[in-house]
């Protein structure tokens, strides 16, 4: 490591979903020598399988970036709100951060939220308005836009002068001035972006007469070195095999020895010798190292812990015993999914896991749908069988023991035409309209929206709006518990017996609602295979064949006509089952199934329920 720069810049990106923040990585890295080591390949900071099927960002990582010898690690942040907490932790590694903002679009829930984060930590945001080649850019308009933000979101006069750059990611090519725009696409390069980095954001603190110290702002793990914990190192230096001492956050403290010491390179995991004042770190050989931890020396001090957002929505994961249970699955007892959610504890600390007594069933709670929703679907393609049941908000109570519950704020953008449609659907939900702006035929609606009533809404939604709609939502605030709803007001209908569906009996009756299920799909006695156009659940038969005679008929085959079949998503079975169904999900199949098989046993239930 002697001929590691010793200047370090630290920066984080934050953007809405689709706004280029990806794609202005790999031009960094493109522009600065870095994807020369990287076989072409791109979206660099999207790694993970889920983020590239998804578009966007799940996990924090970072990556490295040399320019005329200085190191940048840049960190691409999560962008959704269930993933925040992580976000705020970031926050403490960098000393600026690029703003990627749209050259069309206003700014999103999302992009207020960690903007508002960053402003309060005293960071000075560089303004990046991308998609500048767009035909629509409307970048005097944007940059009004910010600035007003910044003013509601409190900015300082130092931060409200924020410095902007515009640039095209797609195309390669950034400039200061937008009447250098045709000269920028004459000559496209990304160095003006990377020189302005430079200039804009400060050196990494650089105290290196005092004792070593850095706070723990995130974990990994490693099969072969365990769990490992990512900071920035803000005094002296650390080498491999150095005694330390951890303040752990209830205020104990331990000895431990730091076995080894990584650094990003690139894109790259490396082993280093030593790591430097200023420099984002990975550490390992402290077993039990948590977030908010300060590794250290005699001589300082240790940081303030760092508060982990308590979770907000919580399931049930169970073994799973439909009568399909282990046909598809390589991992499918109690013992295999406990340890696997146990080593999922060991880097996801905004997740909880209560295990109940007998083991078949486990209590998971996350920050959202989408927190609980990654795992589940990491643990399907790792071979895993489950089955999982409706999401339930946790409440809280406050200092007057009323219960409270979370309200997001949602951000809505559907056609001037049927904005009134969706206005008054969602009247009916009892959600409270925040702001409204409509422009260029789109209309763009705001709500304060409780948790509970985003779950299940998105199926009506769409029947409304046909589709055409963009929503986005980010916590808000706890308000007081605003009385018990219906999740969904239609029912189910679920198959009365075991085989395969047959075409003839989905066209007899698909008018009943919407289709989950294909023809010569293997079914269960038991299993939801509609949504119904009614409220109260049905039970039917769809393994029914057209009766065969010598008689001519015109209702031939090729006359059954089968109305589009809704393929459900993870997401959309999570939204979608009530309280009592369950999602069974497996490597090759998600299904809907009711918790009691037989119609006889739901019966009894709802008589016991009341």
């Amino acid at each position: 490591m002697s001929d590691t720069p010793t200047i370090f810049k630290n920066l984080a990106i934050i953007a809405h979903v689709d706004h280029g923040k990806t794609s202005l990585v790999d031009q960094l890295l493109t522009s600065s020598g870095t994807m020369d080591h990287l076989d072409g390949a791109e979206l660099i900071m999207d790694s993970n399988d889920q983020e590239k099927e998804r578009g966007i960002t799940i996990y924090a990582k970072n990556t490295s970036v040399v320019w005329k010898d200085i190191v940048m690690n840049v960190i691409d942040t999560p962008w959704h709100a269930d993933f925040w907490s992580e976000v705020e932790r970031v926050l403490r590694m960098v000393d600026s951060v690029l703003l990627v903002v749209d050259a069309y679009e206003w700014p999103m829930p999302q992009t207020k939220f960690v903007l508002k984060k960053a402003l309060e930590n005293g960071l000075h945001p560089i303004v990046v308005i991308n998609k500048i080649d767009k035909p629509t850019a409307r970048p005097d308009w944007v940059e009004d836009q910010l600035f007003d933000l910044f003013i509601q979101l409190g900015a300082t006069d130092e931060q409200t002068d924020f410095p902007v750059i515009y640039t095209s990611a797609r195309d390669g090519y950034a400039f200061l001035n937008l009447d250098d725009l045709a000269a920028a696409q004459a000559n496209p390069s990304m160095e003006p972006l990377l020189d302005f980095i430079m200039e804009k954001v400060p050196d990494a603190p650089h105290e290196p007469q005092k004792p070593f110290r850095m706070q723990v702002v995130n974990l990994w793990y490693d099969n072969f070195v365990g769990r490992l914990g990512i900071g920035r190192i803000a005094e002296w230096t650390v080498s491999a095999n150095q005694e330390v001492i951890v303040y752990k956050t209830d205020g104990t403290t331990k000895k431990a020895k730091i076995s080894k010491i990584y650094r990003t390179v690139w894109v790259s995991r490396i082993d280093v010798t030593d790591g430097r004042c200023g420099d984002v770190v990975i550490v390992a050989g402290i077993p039990d190292i948590y977030v908010g931890d300060t590794i250290w020396e005699e001589g300082t001090t240790p940081y303030e812990p760092i508060s982990i957002d308590e979770p907000t929505l919580s399931m049930d994961f169970l073994v799973n015993n439909s009568p399909f249970a282990g046909k598809e699955g390589k991992y499918v007892t109690s013992r295999n999914i406990v340890d696997r959610l146990e080593k999922e504890l060991e880097t996801n600390v905004g997740m909880r896991v209560d295990i109940h007594e007998w083991g078949n069933r486990c209590t998971v709670s996350g920050r959202g749908e989408l927190h609980l929703s990654v795992l589940i679907e990491t643990m399907r393609r790792e071979w895993f069988e489950l089955q999982v049941s409706s999401p339930q908000v946790i409440l809280r109570t406050d200092a007057n023991g009323k219960k409270e519950e979370p309200v997001e704020r949602v951000a809505i953008t559907v056609a001037d035409d049927l904005s009134g449609t969706v206005i008054d659907l969602l009247a009916k939900r009892k959600w409270l309209m925040q702001n409204m702006q409509s422009e260029n035929g789109l209309t763009n609606l705001e709500f304060d929206v409780p948790t509970r009533w985003l779950l299940g809404f998105r199926s009506d939604f769409i029947l409304v709006t046909k589709g055409e709609w963009l929503v986005s939502s980010s916590f808000s605030h706890y308000a007081p518990y605003m009385g018990e709803i219906p999740k969904r007001i239609n029912g189910s209908i679920v198959s009365w017996f075991k085989g395969k569906t047959m075409r003839f009996s989905i066209w007899k009756l698909q008018e009943r609602g919407t289709i989950f299920v294909q023809p010569a799909q293997e079914l269960y006695e038991g299993m939801v295979v509609w949504e119904a156009a009614k409220p109260g659940d049905l039970v039917v038969n769809l393994t029914k064949n057209k009766n065969q005679s010598n008689m001519r008929t015109g209702k031939n085959d090729e006359n059954m006509i089968l109305a589009p079949i809704r393929t459900l998503s993870l997401e959309d079975a999570l939204s979608y089952i009530g309280t009592d169904e369950y999602v069974e999900i497996t490597p090759e199949n998600i299904r809907i199934r009711k918790i009691h098989l037989k119609e006889s046993d739901r019966k009894l239930a709802s008589k016991k329920n009341g």
